[in-house]
């Protein structure tokens, strides 16, 4: 009797000493990992939420990039650390929706080894065409691609990314065909778009900023279900093209599994309170993202359906990794 009492007293008081850890938290520095390089769509929109973040609970959140193994060093960090609710990933559509089904072994399980904590942003991609393609519009684009079945190509940031699984997937759904030249990042590919080395490019706003409102590519479609606000005039694929094409990247931060719910909820709700501020909103907007929000909850239920959706999408693309 004495030893179960012992060991109850133990287990009441590490009850109460998890609990009131979760509820004081934050009491130190707070780690986010960026499992790519600095500078992506996923860095960029992770460090302005961070910091202002950071301004509103008076403690620093860190972005930490982590890079390698097209995400997976990273997100593996994440699901090794401890779940005491101070680390946590900014993932991503390679992370957490691509790689488990594009890699035959991966260090992590994208949905048992997590707890999502918020749905941050949502990147909608942009066809680009060549000026040198008489392409003035999506329909125009279509038809000059469908009279020519793979005579001409396309760019992306590398096998497997983002741009070119979308690209293989509006290919299939729309009945056409190119050939795909890979690039070592969306730069180069936008670069040698310009230069009229590749004939369109699918890719995210970031990579073409400078290039908008130019003459220097033409922006025919982007890739969500609907209009961007940052380029309103600019159709989706799935009004003219595809009917209910929906394809887009985005950041949904996540915990190692086991953290706290009341630790996620929390942060949850800051990441929340700084969607919400004008700044932000506007801020989020220029890198071409459209801020998301919600509950944990909302955030697995998002994270779960883009899980089952990019599984078509890999498997049409034909992309594989050891």
């Amino acid at each position: 009797m004495t030893v179960f009492r012992t060991i109850t007293a133990v287990l009441i008081w590490i009850a109460a000493f998890g609990s009131a850890s979760a509820e004081t938290w934050p009491q130190r520095y707070v780690r986010i990992i960026v499992p790519f390089s600095a500078g992506g769509a996923a860095d960029v929109v992770t460090r302005i939420v961070a910091a202002h973040i950071t301004e509103n609970l008076g403690r620093n959140v860190v972005v930490e990039n982590r890079t390698g193994s097209n995400g997976n060093i990273g997100t593996e960090a994440v699901a090794r650390s401890e779940p005491d609710g101070y680390t946590f990933l900014a993932g991503s559509p390679g992370t957490l929706a691509i790689n488990p089904h594009m890699f035959a072994k991966l260090p992590y399980n994208a949905l048992t080894d997590f707890v999502a904590v918020s749905h941050v942003a949502t990147f909608p991609q942009i066809l680009a065409v060549s000026r040198k393609i008489p392409a003035a519009n999506l329909s125009d684009f279509t038809a000059h691609l469908k009279a020519r079945p793979k005579a001409l190509n396309f760019g992306s940031s590398g096998i497997g990314s983002t741009g070119h699984l979308i690209t293989a997937m509006f290919l299939h759904r729309a009945g056409l065909d190119a050939v795909h030249i890979p690039f070592r990042g969306g730069g180069p590919a936008a670069q040698a778009l310009v230069a009229g080395d590749v004939d369109f490019v699918i890719d995210g706003l970031p990579t073409f900023q400078g290039f908008v409102g130019t003459d220097k590519v033409s922006i025919v479609a982007i890739t969500s279900a609907k209009r961007s606000p940052n380029l309103p005039d600019v159709p989706a694929i799935g009004e003219m093209a595809v009917p209910g094409f929906d394809l887009s990247s985005w950041v949904v931060f996540a915990a190692p599994k086991g953290t706290p719910k009341n630790v996620a909820d929390r942060f949850a709700a800051e990441v929340n309170k700084v969607l919400a501020s004008d700044e932000v909103k506007n801020r989020l907007l220029e890198v071409g993202a459209l801020p998301a929000g919600g509950s944990p909850e909302d955030a697995a239920r998002f994270q779960r359906s883009e899980l089952a959706k990019w599984k078509e999408v890999v498997e049409v693309s034909g992309a594989k990794m050891e």
